[in-house]
Protein backbone atom coordinates (compact mmCIF):
# COMPACT_ATOMS: atom_id res chain seq x y z
CA UNK A 1 0.00 0.00 0.00
CA UNK A 2 1.43 3.51 -0.47
CA UNK A 3 0.35 6.13 2.19
CA UNK A 4 0.59 9.68 2.00
CA UNK A 5 1.88 11.55 5.15
CA UNK A 6 0.78 13.73 5.84
CA UNK A 7 -2.82 14.09 3.84
CA UNK A 8 -5.72 15.34 3.43
CA UNK A 9 -7.19 11.07 3.63
CA UNK A 10 -7.11 9.58 7.46
CA UNK A 11 -3.85 8.14 8.19
CA UNK A 12 -3.97 4.08 7.82
CA UNK A 13 -3.93 2.81 11.20
CA UNK A 14 -0.49 2.15 11.83
CA UNK A 15 -0.34 -0.03 15.42
CA UNK A 16 2.03 1.82 17.92
CA UNK A 17 4.26 0.05 19.59
CA UNK A 18 7.09 0.03 22.46
CA UNK A 19 10.60 -0.67 21.47
CA UNK A 20 11.90 -3.33 22.68
CA UNK A 21 15.23 -1.23 24.92
CA UNK A 22 12.14 0.95 27.19
CA UNK A 23 13.10 4.14 25.18
CA UNK A 24 10.75 6.57 24.24
CA UNK A 25 11.86 6.67 20.77
CA UNK A 26 13.27 3.77 19.10
CA UNK A 27 17.34 3.26 19.32
CA UNK A 28 18.88 3.23 16.26
CA UNK A 29 21.60 1.97 14.69
CA UNK A 30 23.70 1.70 11.21
CA UNK A 31 26.03 -0.96 10.19
CA UNK A 32 28.93 0.42 7.90
CA UNK A 33 29.54 4.00 7.82
CA UNK A 34 30.75 4.54 4.17
CA UNK A 35 28.75 7.45 2.36
CA UNK A 36 25.20 5.57 3.23
CA UNK A 37 25.56 4.52 6.72
CA UNK A 38 27.20 7.11 7.96
CA UNK A 39 25.14 10.20 6.36
CA UNK A 40 21.99 8.30 7.32
CA UNK A 41 23.32 8.30 11.01
CA UNK A 42 24.27 11.84 11.24
CA UNK A 43 21.20 13.13 9.67
CA UNK A 44 18.83 10.80 12.46
CA UNK A 45 20.56 11.88 15.15
CA UNK A 46 19.59 15.25 13.70
CA UNK A 47 15.89 14.13 14.25
CA UNK A 48 16.56 13.66 17.27
CA UNK A 49 17.24 9.87 17.42
CA UNK A 50 19.69 8.46 19.48
CA UNK A 51 22.21 6.53 16.75
CA UNK A 52 25.37 4.30 16.90
CA UNK A 53 27.34 4.15 14.07
CA UNK A 54 29.26 0.91 13.60
CA UNK A 55 32.20 -0.08 11.75
CA UNK A 56 35.12 -2.47 11.76
CA UNK A 57 37.35 0.04 9.88
CA UNK A 58 38.81 1.52 13.49
CA UNK A 59 40.43 4.37 11.18
CA UNK A 60 36.93 5.48 9.91
CA UNK A 61 35.36 5.54 13.11
CA UNK A 62 38.06 7.58 15.15
CA UNK A 63 37.57 9.82 12.38
CA UNK A 64 33.67 10.27 12.83
CA UNK A 65 34.09 10.16 16.56
CA UNK A 66 36.54 13.70 16.15
CA UNK A 67 34.05 15.55 14.12
CA UNK A 68 35.74 14.80 11.11
CA UNK A 69 33.58 13.01 7.75
CA UNK A 70 35.88 10.56 6.08
CA UNK A 71 34.29 11.89 2.53
CA UNK A 72 32.75 15.38 1.09
CA UNK A 73 29.22 15.65 1.24
CA UNK A 74 28.12 19.52 1.63
CA UNK A 75 25.95 20.15 5.05
CA UNK A 76 27.08 16.85 6.64
CA UNK A 77 29.77 18.23 8.73
CA UNK A 78 28.07 20.39 10.66
CA UNK A 79 25.44 18.05 11.62
CA UNK A 80 28.22 15.29 12.65
CA UNK A 81 30.02 17.91 14.93
CA UNK A 82 26.36 19.30 16.27
CA UNK A 83 25.01 15.65 16.83
CA UNK A 84 28.56 14.28 18.84
CA UNK A 85 28.05 17.57 21.22
CA UNK A 86 24.26 17.38 21.66
CA UNK A 87 25.77 13.06 23.06
CA UNK A 88 22.51 11.85 20.47
CA UNK A 89 25.17 10.23 17.87
CA UNK A 90 27.93 7.98 19.22
CA UNK A 91 30.55 5.34 16.70
CA UNK A 92 31.63 2.44 17.72
CA UNK A 93 33.55 -0.65 16.41
CA UNK A 94 32.07 -3.05 19.52
CA UNK A 95 29.46 -5.23 17.62
CA UNK A 96 28.40 -6.24 20.79
CA UNK A 97 28.04 -2.87 22.31
CA UNK A 98 26.12 -1.96 19.12
CA UNK A 99 23.71 -4.97 19.34
CA UNK A 100 22.51 -4.25 22.92
CA UNK A 101 21.84 -0.78 22.35
CA UNK A 102 19.85 -0.92 19.32
CA UNK A 103 15.99 -1.41 18.82
CA UNK A 104 16.46 -1.40 15.01
CA UNK A 105 19.43 -1.93 13.10
CA UNK A 106 19.84 -0.55 9.52
CA UNK A 107 22.30 -2.79 7.45
CA UNK A 108 24.56 -0.08 5.38
CA UNK A 109 27.64 -1.69 4.09
CA UNK A 110 29.03 -2.18 0.56
CA UNK A 111 27.89 -4.66 -1.90
CA UNK A 112 30.43 -4.62 -4.47
CA UNK A 113 30.44 -6.03 -7.54
CA UNK A 114 31.84 -9.64 -7.24
CA UNK A 115 35.86 -10.24 -8.57
CA UNK A 116 34.53 -13.53 -10.44
CA UNK A 117 31.74 -12.19 -12.71
CA UNK A 118 28.77 -9.43 -13.02
CA UNK A 119 26.69 -10.36 -9.44
CA UNK A 120 27.07 -8.22 -6.05
CA UNK A 121 29.24 -9.74 -3.53
CA UNK A 122 27.31 -10.15 -0.19
CA UNK A 123 30.31 -11.08 1.92
CA UNK A 124 29.92 -7.71 4.21
CA UNK A 125 25.98 -8.25 4.68
CA UNK A 126 26.38 -11.89 5.78
CA UNK A 127 29.52 -10.84 8.07
CA UNK A 128 27.44 -7.55 9.61
CA UNK A 129 24.06 -9.67 9.69
CA UNK A 130 25.85 -12.83 11.39
CA UNK A 131 28.18 -10.81 13.84
CA UNK A 132 25.05 -8.74 14.99
CA UNK A 133 22.52 -11.69 15.30
CA UNK A 134 25.61 -13.36 17.67
CA UNK A 135 25.06 -10.59 20.27
CA UNK A 136 21.68 -9.64 20.43
CA UNK A 137 20.03 -9.79 23.65
CA UNK A 138 16.89 -9.13 23.35
CA UNK A 139 13.87 -8.50 20.63
CA UNK A 140 15.18 -6.21 17.53
CA UNK A 141 14.18 -5.59 14.12
CA UNK A 142 17.04 -5.72 11.53
CA UNK A 143 16.76 -3.78 8.25
CA UNK A 144 18.53 -3.38 4.90
CA UNK A 145 19.46 -0.52 3.14
CA UNK A 146 21.97 -2.30 1.20
CA UNK A 147 21.74 -2.37 -2.68
CA UNK A 148 21.33 -6.08 -3.07
CA UNK A 149 19.36 -9.13 -5.65
CA UNK A 150 15.99 -9.39 -5.13
CA UNK A 151 15.76 -12.65 -2.36
CA UNK A 152 18.70 -11.33 -0.26
CA UNK A 153 16.12 -10.48 2.64
CA UNK A 154 14.58 -14.45 2.93
CA UNK A 155 18.53 -14.99 2.91
CA UNK A 156 19.16 -12.62 6.19
CA UNK A 157 16.08 -14.59 7.93
CA UNK A 158 18.10 -17.39 7.22
CA UNK A 159 20.99 -16.06 8.82
CA UNK A 160 19.39 -14.47 11.59
CA UNK A 161 17.53 -17.49 12.04
CA UNK A 162 20.82 -19.20 12.47
CA UNK A 163 22.88 -17.53 14.95
CA UNK A 164 20.24 -15.41 16.93
CA UNK A 165 18.53 -16.90 20.09
CA UNK A 166 15.10 -18.31 18.54
CA UNK A 167 13.21 -17.01 21.66
CA UNK A 168 14.00 -13.83 20.98
CA UNK A 169 11.99 -13.26 18.05
CA UNK A 170 14.30 -11.13 15.72
CA UNK A 171 12.63 -9.96 12.74
CA UNK A 172 13.79 -8.75 9.64
CA UNK A 173 12.49 -6.14 6.71
CA UNK A 174 13.73 -4.01 3.85
CA UNK A 175 14.03 -0.48 3.34
CA UNK A 176 16.46 0.82 0.27
CA UNK A 177 17.61 3.79 0.06
CA UNK A 178 17.93 6.53 -2.26
CA UNK A 179 20.72 9.33 -1.86
CA UNK A 180 22.07 11.23 -4.45
CA UNK A 181 25.67 12.14 -3.56
CA UNK A 182 26.13 15.72 -3.37
CA UNK A 183 22.30 15.82 -2.31
CA UNK A 184 22.36 13.11 0.71
CA UNK A 185 21.37 15.88 3.68
CA UNK A 186 18.21 16.53 2.11
CA UNK A 187 17.54 12.68 0.77
CA UNK A 188 17.46 11.50 4.37
CA UNK A 189 15.82 14.29 5.79
CA UNK A 190 13.11 15.39 3.11
CA UNK A 191 13.10 12.07 1.25
CA UNK A 192 10.78 11.70 -2.01
CA UNK A 193 9.11 8.51 -0.87
CA UNK A 194 9.80 6.02 2.23
CA UNK A 195 9.64 2.33 0.93
CA UNK A 196 9.59 -0.92 3.09
CA UNK A 197 9.05 -4.24 2.54
CA UNK A 198 8.04 -5.86 5.74
CA UNK A 199 6.00 -9.25 6.86
CA UNK A 200 4.49 -8.15 10.04
CA UNK A 201 2.83 -5.43 12.11
CA UNK A 202 5.23 -5.09 14.80
CA UNK A 203 7.61 -4.86 12.16
CA UNK A 204 6.17 -2.36 10.21
CA UNK A 205 5.12 -0.24 13.06
CA UNK A 206 8.85 -0.29 14.33
CA UNK A 207 9.67 1.42 10.85
CA UNK A 208 7.45 3.90 11.26
CA UNK A 209 8.65 4.70 14.46
CA UNK A 210 11.95 5.41 13.26
CA UNK A 211 11.12 7.44 10.23
CA UNK A 212 8.41 9.34 12.81
CA UNK A 213 10.92 12.34 12.99
CA UNK A 214 10.75 11.97 8.74
CA UNK A 215 7.12 12.53 9.00
CA UNK A 216 7.21 15.51 11.39
CA UNK A 217 9.28 17.25 9.70
CA UNK A 218 7.56 17.12 6.88
CA UNK A 219 4.06 18.05 8.61
CA UNK A 220 5.74 21.11 10.14
CA UNK A 221 7.30 21.80 6.61
CA UNK A 222 3.72 21.06 4.93
CA UNK A 223 5.19 18.49 2.52
CA UNK A 224 4.29 15.15 1.57
CA UNK A 225 6.32 11.60 2.41
CA UNK A 226 4.76 9.06 0.30
CA UNK A 227 5.26 6.11 2.21
CA UNK A 228 5.27 2.63 0.19
CA UNK A 229 4.41 -0.49 2.34
CA UNK A 230 5.32 -3.89 0.46
CA UNK A 231 6.71 -6.90 0.59
CA UNK A 232 10.36 -8.01 0.83
CA UNK A 233 10.78 -9.09 -3.22
CA UNK A 234 9.32 -5.47 -4.39
CA UNK A 235 11.34 -3.61 -1.95
CA UNK A 236 14.50 -5.10 -3.02
CA UNK A 237 13.42 -3.98 -6.46
CA UNK A 238 12.37 -0.91 -6.05
CA UNK A 239 16.02 0.53 -5.84
CA UNK A 240 17.61 -1.42 -8.43
CA UNK A 241 14.79 -1.17 -10.91
CA UNK A 242 14.95 3.00 -10.23
CA UNK A 243 18.89 2.67 -10.81
CA UNK A 244 18.04 0.61 -13.86
CA UNK A 245 15.39 3.10 -15.17
CA UNK A 246 17.83 5.90 -14.64
CA UNK A 247 21.01 4.42 -16.21
CA UNK A 248 19.00 3.62 -19.44
CA UNK A 249 17.57 7.44 -19.68
CA UNK A 250 21.14 8.85 -19.31
CA UNK A 251 22.54 6.10 -22.33
CA UNK A 252 19.35 6.96 -24.72
CA UNK A 253 20.08 10.37 -24.88
CA UNK A 254 24.23 9.31 -25.01
CA UNK A 255 23.05 7.17 -28.05
CA UNK A 256 20.93 9.85 -29.45
CA UNK A 257 24.06 11.61 -29.47
CA UNK A 258 25.79 9.30 -31.45
CA UNK A 259 23.75 9.32 -34.11
CA UNK A 260 23.67 13.42 -33.99
CA UNK A 261 27.70 13.20 -34.56
CA UNK A 262 27.09 11.15 -37.91
CA UNK A 263 23.87 13.09 -38.84
CA UNK A 264 24.76 16.80 -38.08
CA UNK A 265 22.50 17.38 -35.31
CA UNK A 266 22.58 18.82 -32.07
CA UNK A 267 21.89 16.47 -29.66
CA UNK A 268 21.37 19.32 -27.00
CA UNK A 269 18.86 21.03 -28.79
CA UNK A 270 17.12 17.28 -28.98
CA UNK A 271 17.46 16.67 -25.49
CA UNK A 272 15.42 20.19 -24.80
CA UNK A 273 12.78 19.28 -27.47
CA UNK A 274 11.92 16.14 -26.27
CA UNK A 275 12.13 17.11 -22.53
CA UNK A 276 9.27 18.95 -23.27
CA UNK A 277 7.03 16.10 -23.72
CA UNK A 278 5.91 15.92 -20.07
CA UNK A 279 5.91 11.77 -20.56
CA UNK A 280 9.49 11.82 -21.40
CA UNK A 281 10.77 15.45 -19.18
CA UNK A 282 14.03 16.52 -19.30
CA UNK A 283 15.89 15.42 -16.25
CA UNK A 284 18.82 13.45 -16.44
CA UNK A 285 18.68 14.21 -20.49
CA UNK A 286 21.89 15.78 -20.84
CA UNK A 287 24.36 13.81 -22.82
CA UNK A 288 27.91 13.63 -22.28
CA UNK A 289 30.63 11.05 -21.16
CA UNK A 290 28.04 8.64 -19.43
CA UNK A 291 27.40 7.98 -15.80
CA UNK A 292 29.85 6.70 -13.24
CA UNK A 293 29.94 6.00 -9.15
CA UNK A 294 29.83 3.72 -7.36
CA UNK A 295 25.94 3.15 -7.79
CA UNK A 296 24.57 2.78 -11.32
CA UNK A 297 27.54 0.59 -12.94
CA UNK A 298 27.62 -2.13 -10.23
CA UNK A 299 24.22 -2.01 -9.78
CA UNK A 300 22.22 -2.88 -13.53
CA UNK A 301 25.14 -5.19 -13.68
CA UNK A 302 24.28 -7.10 -10.58
CA UNK A 303 20.77 -7.27 -11.57
CA UNK A 304 21.49 -8.69 -14.74
CA UNK A 305 22.90 -11.58 -13.41
CA UNK A 306 20.07 -11.60 -10.68
CA UNK A 307 18.06 -12.14 -13.35
CA UNK A 308 19.81 -14.57 -15.06
CA UNK A 309 19.66 -16.72 -12.08
CA UNK A 310 15.92 -16.16 -11.35
CA UNK A 311 15.29 -17.60 -15.28
CA UNK A 312 14.31 -13.98 -16.29
CA UNK A 313 17.60 -13.00 -17.94
CA UNK A 314 15.84 -11.99 -21.47
CA UNK A 315 13.94 -9.34 -19.91
CA UNK A 316 16.92 -7.27 -18.43
CA UNK A 317 19.09 -8.15 -21.67
CA UNK A 318 18.79 -4.25 -22.98
CA UNK A 319 21.20 -3.33 -19.52
CA UNK A 320 24.17 -4.56 -21.78
CA UNK A 321 23.56 -2.44 -23.99
CA UNK A 322 23.04 0.37 -21.35
CA UNK A 323 26.21 -0.70 -20.54
CA UNK A 324 27.79 -0.59 -23.96
CA UNK A 325 26.86 2.39 -24.97
CA UNK A 326 27.53 4.42 -21.48
CA UNK A 327 31.14 3.07 -21.84
CA UNK A 328 31.93 3.76 -25.52
CA UNK A 329 31.59 7.69 -24.43
CA UNK A 330 34.72 7.26 -22.71
CA UNK A 331 35.81 6.27 -25.88
CA UNK A 332 34.49 9.86 -27.86
CA UNK A 333 36.45 11.81 -26.00
CA UNK A 334 40.08 10.19 -27.25
CA UNK A 335 38.69 9.83 -30.74
CA UNK A 336 37.56 14.18 -30.19
CA UNK A 337 41.25 14.44 -28.64
CA UNK A 338 42.67 13.06 -31.31
CA UNK A 339 40.73 15.19 -34.31
CA UNK A 340 41.55 17.91 -32.11
CA UNK A 341 45.38 17.54 -31.64
CA UNK A 342 45.71 16.30 -35.40
CA UNK A 343 46.47 12.92 -34.88
CA UNK A 344 45.57 9.52 -36.35
CA UNK A 345 43.32 7.21 -34.82
CA UNK A 346 44.44 3.79 -35.59
CA UNK A 347 43.03 0.55 -35.00
CA UNK A 348 45.30 0.96 -31.07
CA UNK A 349 43.63 4.24 -30.57
CA UNK A 350 45.65 7.74 -30.82
CA UNK A 351 49.72 7.96 -30.65
CA UNK A 352 48.83 11.50 -28.19
CA UNK A 353 52.68 11.56 -27.32
CA UNK A 354 54.50 14.46 -27.22
CA UNK A 355 51.05 16.37 -26.41
CA UNK A 356 50.27 17.92 -23.12
CA UNK A 357 46.35 17.67 -22.00
CA UNK A 358 44.57 19.24 -19.15
CA UNK A 359 41.24 17.41 -17.58
CA UNK A 360 39.21 19.13 -15.53
CA UNK A 361 37.38 16.71 -13.48
CA UNK A 362 38.44 13.69 -11.43
CA UNK A 363 35.21 12.95 -9.64
CA UNK A 364 32.23 11.10 -10.94
CA UNK A 365 29.75 13.99 -10.36
CA UNK A 366 30.05 17.29 -8.92
CA UNK A 367 29.50 18.21 -5.20
CA UNK A 368 30.86 14.29 -4.32
CA UNK A 369 35.18 13.39 -3.75
CA UNK A 370 33.83 9.54 -5.09
CA UNK A 371 36.11 8.76 -8.16
CA UNK A 372 34.64 4.93 -8.53
CA UNK A 373 34.36 4.20 -11.67
CA UNK A 374 34.59 7.97 -12.84
CA UNK A 375 34.21 8.84 -16.53
CA UNK A 376 36.47 11.27 -15.93
CA UNK A 377 39.57 9.41 -14.66
CA UNK A 378 38.73 6.74 -17.21
CA UNK A 379 39.06 8.87 -19.75
CA UNK A 380 42.31 10.70 -18.22
CA UNK A 381 43.95 7.22 -17.93
CA UNK A 382 43.25 6.67 -21.47
CA UNK A 383 44.81 9.89 -22.02
CA UNK A 384 48.30 8.99 -20.35
CA UNK A 385 48.12 5.69 -21.80
CA UNK A 386 48.07 7.18 -25.56
CA UNK A 387 50.96 9.34 -24.75
CA UNK A 388 49.75 12.17 -23.76
CA UNK A 389 51.19 14.12 -20.99
CA UNK A 390 47.74 14.37 -18.53
CA UNK A 391 47.47 17.32 -15.44
CA UNK A 392 44.08 16.48 -13.32
CA UNK A 393 42.52 19.28 -11.33
CA UNK A 394 39.05 18.79 -9.63
CA UNK A 395 38.04 20.65 -6.41
CA UNK A 396 37.21 17.78 -4.31
CA UNK A 397 38.81 14.60 -5.24
CA UNK A 398 42.40 15.18 -5.60
CA UNK A 399 43.11 12.49 -2.94
CA UNK A 400 40.65 9.79 -3.82
CA UNK A 401 41.96 10.29 -7.51
CA UNK A 402 45.52 10.21 -6.51
CA UNK A 403 45.12 6.73 -4.77
CA UNK A 404 43.03 5.22 -7.54
CA UNK A 405 45.60 7.15 -10.94
CA UNK A 406 48.68 7.66 -9.20
CA UNK A 407 50.50 7.64 -12.33
CA UNK A 408 48.38 10.86 -13.54
CA UNK A 409 49.77 14.34 -12.70
CA UNK A 410 48.21 16.42 -10.40
CA UNK A 411 47.31 19.99 -10.00
CA UNK A 412 46.44 22.44 -7.12
CA UNK A 413 44.28 24.83 -9.43
CA UNK A 414 42.16 24.62 -12.66
CA UNK A 415 44.80 27.15 -14.17
CA UNK A 416 47.79 25.09 -13.12
CA UNK A 417 46.39 22.03 -15.17
CA UNK A 418 45.38 25.06 -18.00
CA UNK A 419 48.93 26.11 -18.28
CA UNK A 420 51.10 25.29 -21.35
CA UNK A 421 48.49 22.40 -22.09
CA UNK A 422 47.55 21.80 -25.75
CA UNK A 423 44.02 20.53 -25.50
CA UNK A 424 41.42 21.25 -22.45
CA UNK A 425 38.69 18.18 -21.51
CA UNK A 426 36.25 19.32 -19.28
CA UNK A 427 34.80 15.88 -18.12
CA UNK A 428 33.27 16.55 -14.64
CA UNK A 429 30.32 19.69 -14.84
CA UNK A 430 31.84 21.43 -11.77
CA UNK A 431 30.23 25.35 -11.23
CA UNK A 432 33.98 26.63 -11.52
CA UNK A 433 34.53 24.79 -14.71
CA UNK A 434 31.01 26.00 -15.99
CA UNK A 435 31.56 29.15 -15.08
CA UNK A 436 35.48 29.89 -15.96
CA UNK A 437 36.87 32.53 -18.27
CA UNK A 438 37.26 31.23 -21.58
CA UNK A 439 39.97 34.39 -22.37
CA UNK A 440 41.19 34.00 -19.40
CA UNK A 441 42.49 30.39 -19.88
CA UNK A 442 43.13 30.84 -23.44
CA UNK A 443 46.22 32.92 -22.26
CA UNK A 444 47.27 30.38 -20.05
CA UNK A 445 46.98 27.36 -22.78
CA UNK A 446 49.67 26.63 -25.39
CA UNK A 447 46.56 25.42 -27.81
CA UNK A 448 43.07 26.68 -27.49
CA UNK A 449 41.38 23.33 -27.96
CA UNK A 450 38.62 22.09 -25.47
CA UNK A 451 36.90 18.87 -25.52
CA UNK A 452 33.31 19.29 -23.61
CA UNK A 453 32.56 16.13 -22.25
CA UNK A 454 29.73 17.31 -20.08
CA UNK A 455 28.21 19.75 -22.83
CA UNK A 456 28.15 21.80 -19.62
CA UNK A 457 29.94 24.75 -21.24
CA UNK A 458 28.27 27.85 -23.28
CA UNK A 459 29.84 27.05 -26.82
CA UNK A 460 29.59 30.92 -28.21
CA UNK A 461 31.63 32.22 -25.40
CA UNK A 462 34.00 29.91 -26.01
CA UNK A 463 33.95 30.20 -29.64
CA UNK A 464 34.26 33.57 -29.37
CA UNK A 465 37.44 33.24 -27.52
CA UNK A 466 39.20 31.62 -29.95
CA UNK A 467 38.74 28.56 -28.80
CA UNK A 468 38.42 25.28 -31.35
CA UNK A 469 35.44 23.31 -29.47
CA UNK A 470 33.89 19.77 -29.50
CA UNK A 471 30.88 18.85 -27.56
CA UNK A 472 29.61 15.58 -27.25
CA UNK A 473 26.81 14.65 -29.89
CA UNK A 474 27.04 18.48 -31.44
CA UNK A 475 28.02 19.82 -34.30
Amino acid sequence: MTIPYPSTQPMPTIAAVTPPSGAARPRLTFLGTGYLGATYAICFAELGYEVIGFDVDAEKIAKLAGGEVPFHEPGLDELLKRNLAAGRLRFSTDIAETAVFGDVHFICVGTPQRADGMGADLSYVEAAVTGLSQHLIRKALIVGKSTVPVGTAEWIEQLVGKHAAADLGVEVAWSPEFLQEGFAVEDVLRPNRIVVGVKTEWANGMLYASHKGVFDLAATEDREVPLVVTDFATAELVKVAANAFLATKISFINAMAEVCEVAGGDVTQLARAIGYDPRIGNRFLQAGVGFGGGCLPKDIRAFQARAQELGAGEALRFLHEVDLINLRRRSRVLQLAAELLGRRYGPAGPDLSGTRVAVLGATFKPNSDDVRDAPSLAVAAALSKAGADVHVYDPQGMDNARRERPELSYEASMEDAVRGADLVCVLTEWADFRNADPVALGELASGRRVVDGRNCLDSGLWTQAGWEYRGMGRP
